[in-house]
C-alpha cells in the first residue's frame, strides 16, 4: 500500500481575481447570504471563513446558513427567507438543482444575483463557480482507486445524495473512466447516498459490507463519505483488504490518513471558493464587464486584460501521469517549490504511480510518483529543499 496523500485543487479564477480587477469602493455594504447542503459541515464551516474574508475585501456583508439536514426543501424554504428579507445576493449550493429552479427563477425576477457553486446546470442562475473540471476530478479519483485495488476487484461510489450534481458529475466521470480502462473492476452496485453525513456514510458501509461482502474498493464524492466509512473499516480491520479514496478534509481526517485506513484524499480549498463567489457577486453588483483575450499552447495559457498580460503555467494538480513523466527514469520538479515530504527510501521496490516526494508548488501540494514499476536508485532532494523548474529529485531504476 502506497503512502496515503492529498491531491489540492485551488481555483484559477480566484487567484487571479486580486491583479485582473479591483473592487469598486463602496459607501454601505450589500448583503450576500449563502446556502449551503447542510449546516454544520467543516467543510462548509471552511468556505464560510472566504465568504467572511470575500465580504471584507470586497464590501459585501456576508452570512451562511444551510438546513439541519441534507434537505433540498428545506433550502428552498431559507431561500424563500431571504428573498423576503430583499437581500442583495444569494449563494447557493445545491442539493437537487430540480427542487431549487423555481425558488432561484424568483429570486431572480425578485432582483437578487444568484452565485452558485457546485450548481453549473442550475436553472435560473446569474453566474456559477466552479474550482475544477468534473471530469478531471472524478477520473483522478478512480485512478487512484484502481492503483490501490491492483485495478481489479468489486467497488462501490458514494455520493451525497443521488440529486447532488458535483457528486454525481463527478461519480459519472470516474465510473466511465472505469469502465473504458480498468476492465478487470466492476461497480458492485449503483451509487449509494450518505456522503455528506459522518453517520450516514457509517451506516451506509456497514450495509454495503453485509450486501457486497467481496467488495475491495469504495470511492466517496462526498467530504464526509471517507470519515464514516473509515470508522467502519478500521473497527473491522479492513483497511489493508478494501481500499478507501475520496473526497475528504485532511484536517477532519487525519487518524484514518495516517492509519492508512484512508489511501488517497481528494479536496479543492472551500475556502477559496467562498472567496471566489464573493469576487463574482461583488463584480455583478458592480456592472463589471471584462474582455479577456487567450491564447492556449501546450500547458501555457497567455491571457491580455485591461489590467495587462498574463502568462501562466499548467500544472497538472493531480500529478504523477503527465506524459513528460512517462518513461523517464528520472523525477524532476514541475515548477520551483519546496520539498515537503520523502514517502519513500532509496532502494525501495516500486510499483508504478507509487509515490516517492510531496512538493509545494505555488501553495499547492504535488506528489510526484513512479512513472512505472522499478526500484527507487536514488533521492537527490530532502524536506525543506527550495528547488529549481527542472531540477532531478529522484532516479527510478525500471524493472526488468
Amino acid at each position: 500500500m502506497n503512502h496515503p496523500s492529498f491531491r489540492k485543487l485551488l481555483c484559477l479564477s480566484a487567484l487571479m481575481l486580486g491583479p485582473l480587477w479591483a473592487p469598486a469602493t463602496a459607501a454601505e455594504p450589500r448583503t450576500m447570504a449563502v446556502v449551503v447542503k447542510e449546516a454544520g459541515v467543516p467543510w462548509f464551516n471552511i468556505l464560510n471563513q472566504g465568504l467572511e474574508e470575500g465580504g471584507k475585501q470586497f464590501n459585501l456583508k456576508t452570512s451562511m446558513t444551510g438546513p439541519a439536514t441534507a434537505d433540498p426543501a428545506q433550502q428552498v424554504k431559507l431561500m424563500e427567507d431571504l428573498i423576503a428579507k430583499k437581500v442583495d445576493v444569494i449563494g447557493l449550493v445545491p442539493l437537487d438543482t430540480s427542487v431549487t429552479a423555481e425558488v432561484v427563477k424568483r429570486a431572480k425576477a425578485a432582483g437578487i444575483i444568484v452565485v452558485t457553486q457546485e450548481g453549473p446546470n442550475q436553472d435560473g442562475k446569474t453566474w456559477d463557480v466552479e474550482l475544477m473540471s468534473a471530469q478531471a476530478y472524478g477520473e483522478a479519483q478512480m485512478k487512484s482507486l484502481a492503483r490501490e485495488m491492483g485495478e481489479k476487484g468489486d467497488y462501490v461510489v458514494l455520493v451525497g445524495t443521488l440529486t447532488t450534481t458535483g457528486h454525481n458529475q463527478w461519480a459519472d466521470a470516474a465510473i466511465a473512466y472505469q469502465k473504458s480502462h480498468y476492465p478487470n473492476m466492476k461497480m458492485a452496485a449503483d451509487r449509494f447516498p450518505g456522503a455528506d453525513s459522518i453517520e450516514d456514510s457509517t451506516r451506509v458501509t456497514q450495509d454495503i459490507l453485509k450486501a457486497y461482502p467481496n467488495i475491495t474498493g469504495i470511492v466517496s464524492m462526498g467530504s464526509n463519505g471517507p470519515i464514516g466509512a473509515g470508522n467502519v473499516l478500521a473497527k473491522r480491520n479492513l483497511a489493508k483488504k478494501i481500499a478507501l479514496v475520496g473526497t475528504t478534509i485532511p484536517s477532519q481526517a487525519r487518524a484514518h490518513i495516517m492509519s492508512g485506513v484512508i489511501r488517497e484524499g481528494f479536496l479543492w480549498s472551500p475556502k477559496e471558493a467562498g472567496l471566489a463567489m464573493t469576487a463574482v457577486a461583488r463584480m455583478t453588483l458592480d456592472g463589471v464587464k471584462s474582455r479577456v483575450a487567450s491564447v492556449i499552447e501546450g500547458h501555457e495559457l497567455y491571457l491580455r486584460t485591461r489590467n495587462g498580460r498574463f502568462d501562466l503555467h499548467w500544472v497538472d494538480p493531480f500529478g504523477g501521469e503527465a506524459e513528460e513523466q512517462v518513461g523517464e527514469d528520472k523525477i524532476v520538479a514541475p515548477l520551483p517549490g519546496t520539498v515537503v515530504a520523502l514517502l519513500a527510501q532509496e532502494g525501495a521496490k516500486l510499483e508504478k504511480g507509487a509515490a516517492i516526494l510531496t512538493l509545494e508548488v505555488m501553495k499547492m501540494e504535488q506528489t510526484l510518483r513512479a512513472p512505472y514499476a522499478g526500484v527507487l536508485k536514488k533521492i537527490k532532494c530532502k524536506v525543506g529543499d527550495i528547488v529549481g523548474e527542472g531540477v532531478e529529485l529522484a532516479e527510478v531504476e525500471k524493472a526488468s
